[in-house]
Formats: structure tokens, sequence, C-alpha cells
């Protein structure tokens, strides 16, 4: 494929267009339901409903809460990534790993073999989390739920940055540092253009566009930098091209940084020397090239993309905040309403006549007010405005409203911890059911956390070159020689195994063990022993009082266990466990 000149005025003329299909997207396009759809998220919820202020305005944020439950079960899952090559076993642990290579201090040479490249993989799979871990990856995958409930798709950009520094060296003298390392950073749909849009698949768009604020001094010293004329860089001029980013575009910018927007183009061509297709990229501003096309030396885009509900024939997400919003109005205005109706009840207006009482008044009990006439007259003086009556009903309305929202949305009282918890295993069976229609969520997500996965392994074997990786096991931390160009023409797969959710399988833990321990099929020191870690303070201590003679007071001994267990927990027994009964018991 042969890629002709690619020019400013291409390329924002590509930005443009695909402006246009995302501001035709839906009812009222991306750009505005997305901000309708962050601030109803925030709670600003009453933004031009020209009720005044005068009265107050109830938030009852039901879309908040939906979502923060939802984005806690896809995101809390501990997650574990798992790389092999094509063909080739690895070995089972870090342990076996590091014996393995105990023979190779200046790495492998020569041949390619299994076991080499079949230790190699075991190594990339403990060395994704050291970089995810550097990275931020956990407080990222954060801000990409965060952003594909609100918005329908999350973003995560990849790159190259030769300016961090690594702590390691090319050299035995240590005189020549290493630099260079994967960075990330989370990117807001409105800001990322697919070449087309009708296609799903990132790795196989035509191009993708990414779109950036950044102050024009910054950019010109990037031209230059770049070999660009000071009269090139000066073609770069701030500008206000807002109305297309991310944000409010009605929040100004710092008129102390003058910014300007900047288009950063990937696309993929042909390379006849590698046989391999490799991934380049242009970075421009509206007139001026700030960088010339750079080969980023990978294969892939180092674009990897989480879509909370997709669409069918699109490249962008849907969230399913856009429709939750009439239901989400509706209760406000009723629960506005209900509140009114009460005040007006405590507080009813008054009518005064003012040829009679000619002060300044107030609600405020206790007041003296002289009125001059007869009984009659002083009788029509003052008197209150019956308010209308409220019908018993409403409310009732609005708390079936509510609920009937959460039922919809696959949230219910059991999963929110609304419902008391007479049957523990009922519980548990009713939370279970109202995640299944979150699995599919879960596993766009963990496909989404696989190809990050697999854009650090294409950084690793292209750009890392020949360094060492920093590993720990259970003997202490050491480092694998590494040597990425001999792996760059295998096969890599890439799977993620995700856990239970931490909260929800340490509380269905504590609850299992209590109905053990109150049926004596375990003792206090197996009890002890299964707790989830820091659920008990000085744990140590406490088994070793536990192994001592119990005195002939028996049960106060297991009385005092369970004081001990349920104070470490912060919660009495019945707090923590919701009075699970015998019941419970036999279920389990």
């Amino acid at each position: 494929m042969i890629q002709h000149t690619i020019t400013p005025e291409q390329v924002f003329r590509e930005y443009e267009e695909g402006a246009a299909f995302k501001a035709a997207l839906g009812r009222r396009g991306l750009y505005e339901q997305n901000r309708i759809n962050e601030r109803f998220f925030a709670g600003d919820q009453w933004r031009g409903a020209n009720c005044g202020d005068q009265r107050p305005l109830v938030r009852y944020n039901i879309i908040k809460r939906i979502g923060e439950y939802k984005m806690a079960v896809v995101g809390s899952a501990p997650v574990a990534v798992r790389y092999t090559a094509e063909g080739v076993a690895a070995p089972a642990s870090t342990t076996a790993l590091r014996d393995r290579v105990a023979g190779q201090p200046d790495g492998w040479h020569g041949t390619l073999q299994e076991p080499e490249v079949a230790a190699v993989m075991t190594a990339l799979s403990e060395y994704f989390q050291v970089t995810a871990a550097r990275v931020g990856l956990e407080e990222m995958k954060e801000t990409v739920l965060r952003n594909a409930y609100q918005t329908g798709t999350g973003l995560l950009y990849a790159y190259w940055d030769d300016r961090i520094p690594t702590g390691l060296y090319a050299d035995h003298a240590r005189t020549v540092p290493i630099r260079g390392d994967i960075a990330c950073e989370a990117l807001d749909v409105e800001n990322v253009y697919f070449g087309d849009p009708t296609n799903d698949e990132v790795q196989t768009q035509p191009y993708i566009l990414i779109a950036q604020r950044q102050p024009v001094g910054e950019l010109r010293r990037q031209a230059r930098q770049y070999g660009c004329t000071a009269v090139q860089a000066a073609r770069i001029r701030p500008d206000d091209e807002r109305q297309y980013m991310a944000g409010d575009p009605d929040r100004r910018e710092p008129e102390s940084t003058r910014k300007a927007t900047v288009l950063t183009r990937f696309w993929k061509e042909w390379d006849e020397q590698r046989r391999a297709y490799t991934v380049k990229a242009v970075k421009t501003c509206r007139g001026q090239v700030v960088r010339p096309v750079w080969d980023l030396g990978i294969r892939r885009y180092p674009l990897a993309k989480f879509c909370w509900e997709r669409r069918k024939g699109c490249a962008y997400g849907d969230s399913e905040i856009t429709y939750l919003i009439p239901n989400q109005i509706a209760i406000n205005r009723m629960m506005t309403a209900s509140v009114w109706a009460v005040m007006m009840m405590g507080m009813p207006m008054m009518v005064v006549n003012g040829d009679l009482v000619n002060q300044p008044l107030t609600n405020d009990p206790g007041q003296i007010i002289p009125v001059y006439g007869s009984a009659d007259e002083v009788e029509k003086a003052i008197h209150y405005v019956k308010p209308p009556d409220f019908s018993p009903q409403f409310d009732d309305l609005c708390a079936s409203l509510i609920v009937n929202t959460l039922n919809q949305a696959g949230v219910n009282s059991a999963v929110l911890g609304d419902m008391t918890p007479d049957n523990t295993s009922a519980i548990i069976a009713v939370r279970e059911a109202a995640m299944m229609p979150l699995n599919m969520i879960g596993q766009r997500f963990y496909r989404f956390v696989e190809e990050v996965a697999r854009l650090f392994a294409e950084f690793w074997v292209t750009q890392y070159g020949r360094r060492r990786l920093r590993m720990e096991d259970e003997r202490g931390v050491w480092y694998l020689p590494f040597d990425g160009t001999r792996y760059r023409d295998l096969i890599l797969n890439v799977r993620v195994q995700a856990g239970a959710s931490s909260l929800w399988s340490e509380n269905q833990s504590v609850q299992t063990l209590d109905n053990l321990f109150d049926r004596q099929m375990i003792d206090k020191k197996q009890y002890l022993e299964r707790l989830p870690k820091g659920a008990i303070p000085d744990l140590e201590r406490l088994l070793r009082e536990c192994e001592q003679p119990t005195d002939t007071k028996g049960g106060e001994n297991d009385a005092a266990t369970r004081n001990q267990r349920d104070a470490g927990g912060g919660k009495s027994r019945a707090d923590r466990t919701g009075g699970a009964s015998g019941d419970a018991a036999g279920n389990e």
C-alpha cells in the first residue's frame, strides 16, 4: 500500500468529516448527549428547567447509584494476564522460570528454542503486572469504565515515551543509561475519530485521529525541534475550536495559556523489509505540520476501546444514562413536588388585610399583631390559604418509579444492600441473578484488558531491544535478560483470567464461616485461619491464645472468640451477617 503525502488540510478535512458524523449520531448528537449524561451523573440535573431558586429542587441521583454499582462489579474483579506463544506451553510458575534461566545470565543466544519461548512467555505474564503498576493501569481502568458508562465508549492510548528513566544501563560500567518505556493515557471519545465510523474494530480502521488542545508555545517548540523554521513555526496560532472537544465548550480557557487544536493521525503502511504492516503517524495544526511523518515501529494501532453498549454498525458505543434520564427527571420532579406539598402544609401562605395590619409580618410563632376594627374585620384581617389536598398515592407512585427504574436497570435492593438479609443463601442467589446481565459487559471489559496486554507486548518486542526485566517472586527481586527482537515474529496469545469481586467474595466467605462455626463443624482455629486477610488485627497472637488449654468455662471462650472477631471487623456479627439464622446455615 502506497501512502501519499499527508497535508494539514487533508487531516483537518478528515477531522471535520468525523465531527459531522458524531454530531448527527443519535437524537441529540454525540457531543451534546455526552455533556448531558455527564451532568446528570454528577448531579447537575436541573439545568435549563427554569424552576427558579426560591424553592428547594430535590435531586435523587439514581443514575449515579446505578452506575457506581455496575462499575464496581465490572471493575473490582482482580485480573491476571497470561501470555502464550502459538504451539508452546509455558512453565507453571515464576519459581520454575527463575531456575530455568539461572544458566543464562546474559540472555539466550543462537536459534530460538521452545524452552526459551516458554520461559519468556511466563516472564511476560508476570512483567505485565509490573508495567501495569508503573503506568497506573488500575486508575486508568477506572477512568475508562466511568467514561464508558457516561458516554458509551472508553479509550486507552498507549505510547512510547523516550524520556522515562528505567534505572538500567546498556553497559557493565553503568555509564550509558537506558531511557524510554511505555506510557498510557485515558482518552475521551469526543477527542478520538475513526476513519471508518461504521466499523467496530479498531485494528482494521483506515486511519485514526486524536485531537488535543495544547499551548501554542509548546507546539512551536516541538515544530522547531522537528525541523521547522521560525517562520513556519509562527504559523501555529491560537484558536477557539473547542466545540468538538470533550468538556463544556462554554468553559473558558485561561487567558495566560493560549492553545490551539492539534491532530495526530495514525495509519498503517506495508513494510517490505519487515514483511508486515507498520503504524505511522503525523502531528499537525491547521495550516502547519508540527511533527513530520514518523514510524512508530509497532504493528498495531496503540489504542484499546471498551464500549458499554454496542451500536450496530458503529464504532462508538452507547450509554444507558441516555435512556435513564427521562425516569430521573420524573423522579426529581415528583420528589420535589412532594417536598413542596409538605412545606405548604407546615408553612402555608398568609393573606393579610393591609388596611387593618400596617406592620410587616413573618410566619414566626408567638407574634403579637395589633388589629383595629370590628370582630368580623379582625377575623378576616389575617388568615391562611389552605393548600390543595395532596394524594397519599403520590408518594407510593414515586417510590414505585424508583424501584421499577432500578429493576429495569438490573439493580435491585439486594445488590445495593437495602434488603434485610434474613436468609444468607437467598441473598447470595438474588445477587448472582442480578449480576447475570453484567456478564456481557464484563466480558467486553476483559477483552479491553486483553487488547491493552497485546499493546504492551507489542512495545516490548519492538521497542525494548536488549534490557533486563524486573521480576519478583517469593524469593525476592531478580532480573530476566530480555531481547525483544528475538520474539518479534512469534504469534502471541493473550488470556485474561478474572477472579470474583473481592468485596462480595469476602462477605460470602465470612458468612459461610459463620454458619460452619455456629453449627460446630469447624473449631476456633480453623475459623480464624480462614478469615479474609486483615479482618482481625494481631491475628497471630489470637491464634496462639486459641492453642492454649481451655478453662472450665469453655462456652465463655467461644463467646470471647466471637466478640474478638466482631470487634476486628468493626461491626457486630448481626450487623455483618444481617442476623443470618439457622435457616441460612442449613442452606449453606
